[in-house]
């Protein structure tokens, strides 16, 4: 199951970098490979993120997990050469998209 979901979230960020055009993924490995890094800095830091910044996910009704989750593609951004996002806005929407193709997929399957 964890191999699928690392598909699928391979395939969003390639949509996503195919889509916007701040965003710079060499090729479909180096998207396999985002979704890795990205999934385990969720799996190490999205938890405790999450615990600190409750009470603004409360008062948000869980909106403030995006702001997360674009800390998280922007670190993302930061370990990986091959792959690049220009600005933080750009950051912000394709954290957004991902999160929305990536949901979208899982609930079809």
């Amino acid at each position: 199951m964890m191999i699928i979901n690392i598909l699928i979230l391979s395939v969003a960020v390639f949509l996503v970098a195919q889509l916007l055009p701040g965003i710079r993924v060499k090729n479909f490995f180096t998207a396999i490979i985002v979704a890795i890094v990205y999934s385990l800095i969720n799996f190490f830091t999205g938890w405790l993120l999450v615990l600190l910044t409750l009470p603004f996910m409360i008062i948000t009704f869980g909106l403030f997990k995006l702001v997360i989750n674009t800390f998280m593609l922007w670190l993302t951004d930061k370990i990986m050469d091959d792959f690049e996002i220009n600005d933080i806005l750009t950051t912000f929407i394709a954290a957004s998209l991902i999160t929305v193709v990536d949901s979208l997929v899982k609930w079809m399957l």
